[in-house]
């Protein structure tokens, strides 16, 4: 069961994309309309998973790596030319700045774990102006295994000088949620396009949405 009401935390791990940043609508959508042989439950199968894993799943659902490859570099060119550098990036969750501010404000210590590349997460989170809330911010790409392995949260507690279970995780996929209670954090679920794993969400605290969880604040830190 959720036992989040009975323990307290040193600072909070965030995912990002769909969680952060509404960004996973726009992936989607674009992917269906550059792939239309693609189905919509296809590509759920990627969602909260690093850029291999997420090949392989793309690869076996178009034909080919080569095919898969060949449309991410198309998916890549339409997300940079519309959310990319020189514009206002992808918009924020709704709460999510409201959120940041009140943990900051509170003296947490804030980190990003994301399954995107490090490069892209450092980007994205740059174009809307949140990257100064956080310390460490680690990408998928940064670790051995990703999502729903524990590696990427075991990561950003070391990097925050802290046991993994005083680490509240903030996630939107059930793969990112499995990932961290393995790793043995406690694990707030705001889901967006995926409806949480029946065996993952007993586990978690279920939210609506980031506005949601400040009330739950008081009782974290």
């Amino acid at each position: 069961m959720n036992s989040l009401a009975s323990r307290r935390f040193e600072a909070v791990i965030f995912d990002m994309d769909g969680l952060l940043l509404d960004s996973e609508r726009p992936i989607l959508e674009a992917w269906l309309r550059l792939a239309p042989q693609l189905r919509r439950e296809d590509y759920l199968l990627t969602v909260g998973r690093n850029r291999p894993d997420s090949l392989a799943v793309l690869s076996e659902r178009l034909g080919s790596e080569a095919a898969a490859l060949a449309m991410y570099a198309q998916v890549d060119v339409e997300l940079t030319q519309r959310f990319g550098p020189g514009t206002a990036g992808f918009p924020l969750k709704p709460g999510a700045l409201a959120l940041l501010q009140a943990l900051r404000a509170r003296g947490v210590p804030l980190a990003v774990a994301s399954s995107t590349r490090h490069a892209k997460v450092l980007e994205r989170l740059s174009l809307t102006g949140l990257i100064d809330f956080f310390g460490p911010i680690h990408g998928g790409d940064q670790v051995a295994r990703g999502k729903p392995h524990p590696d990427l949260f075991e990561l950003a507690a070391a990097s925050l000088g802290i046991h993994p279970a005083k680490a509240l995780v903030f996630e939107d996929s059930s793969y990112g949620a499995r990932g961290a209670l393995t790793a043995g954090a406690g694990v707030v679920l705001v889901p967006d396009l995926k409806a949480p794993d029946p065996e993952i969400a007993p586990h978690c605290l279920l939210l609506d949405s980031l506005d949601a969880a400040q009330a739950h604040i008081p009782d974290w830190f």
